[in-house]
């Protein structure tokens, strides 16, 4: 998913240790549906674990990147999606 940075929550560490960073993106795109052209846009939250949330810890909003990752649940209790980052490339 290619898309802007919108806010960041900044770098943090899980009690294990773990690098954490949580930032929101905004993609916009034009898609293809039933034959005719849609600009699509929405915010998507996001979380980077361990090394790509150090490679991510100075991310401000407006910087642009490409996110490959999967969506998952935020928690047990809810169902909100966030897109997990493996691979990121800064632009």
């Amino acid at each position: 998913m290619d898309g802007e940075v919108i806010e960041s929550e900044g770098l943090r560490h899980t009690p294990a240790g773990l690098a954490r960073l949580a930032f929101r993106m905004r993609h916009t795109s034009m898609q293809q549906e039933a034959g005719m052209q849609r600009q699509v846009q929405c915010e998507v939250p996001a979380l980077a674990l361990g090394e790509v949330a150090q490679k991510l810890g100075n991310l401000q909003p407006g910087q642009q990147l490409r996110a490959e990752g999967f969506l998952a649940q935020r928690s047990l209790k809810s169902m909100q999606l966030v897109l997990h980052i493996d691979n990121v490339i800064l632009r």
